[in-house]
């Protein structure tokens, strides 16, 4: 999941793995980590889990929260980042809007940042793709083939959620975007991603296909109706 934090984020908590001496900061050559990135980055985390889980109103919260602790710095290239975070979950769980809180401070944002949010819309041309972080840039550039030989789920269901909006998928695409979702136990975008595998089965006359995923989907919402009981 890592591979979705942008650089300033994604070492938000490496204070935790600090020696035993972390209680004596004079015994450190580094400073500490400062406490905003360290909330912002365990906010983040959590509501990138919560809102694949299904859990939309804990999602919302640490969003919120993780905005709050950016704030502190009077960044918006910061937040802007944030927003792109949140966004890459929506692309991964096949939520067609567009990104209008990275709009809002578009200005602000360091172009790689911007190439990413372009990327994430589908509307990333060849020139401003080599701005793209790793393993994003060499799915775009090898072409949907390349999403199922990505490592990590979420960079493979944000790829994956591209392709869709490009009109680019595949059958082997959907495919293995619902195994990484699987896998990880995200129900959101499995839903969504099952869905589309029926759909799109039936689209091209394939019964069984169709029937497996429908039956896939049966066991996944009779978990989401147990856990409302």
């Amino acid at each position: 999941m890592n591979t979705l934090l942008p650089s300033p984020l994604r070492t938000l908590l490496r204070a935790a793995v600090l020696l035993p001496c972390v209680v004596l900061w004079a015994c450190s050559s580094k400073p500490p980590v400062p406490e905003w990135q360290m909330n912002a980055h365990g906010a983040a985390r959590k509501a990138t889990e919560a809102y694949l889980s299904g859990d939309t109103r804990i999602a919302q919260l640490e969003w919120d929260r993780a905005r709050a602790e950016v704030a502190r710095t009077g960044r918006p290239d910061l937040l802007a980042r944030v927003e792109l975070m949140r966004c890459a979950t929506q692309v991964a769980s096949l939520v067609v809007e567009p990104c209008t809180a990275f709009e809002a401070l578009r200005a602000d944002a360091a172009p790689e940042d911007q190439a990413y949010a372009d990327y994430l819309a589908g509307t990333i041309d060849s020139a401003t793709a080599s701005r793209l972080p790793e393993p994003q840039r060499s799915a775009w550039t090898a072409g949907p083939a390349s999403q199922a030989g990505m490592a990590d789920p979420l960079s493979r269901l944000v790829a994956a959620g591209v392709w869709v909006k490009t009109g680019r998928e595949t059958p082997q695409v959907v495919d293995s975007a619902v195994d990484a979702a699987s896998a990880q136990g995200w129900r959101r975008p499995l839903l969504s991603w099952l869905t589309l595998a029926a759909q799109r089965a039936d689209q091209r006359g394939d019964r069984t296909a169709a029937a497996a995923a429908r039956r896939r989907l049966s066991v996944l919402e009779q978990g989401i109706s147990a856990e409302k009981r």
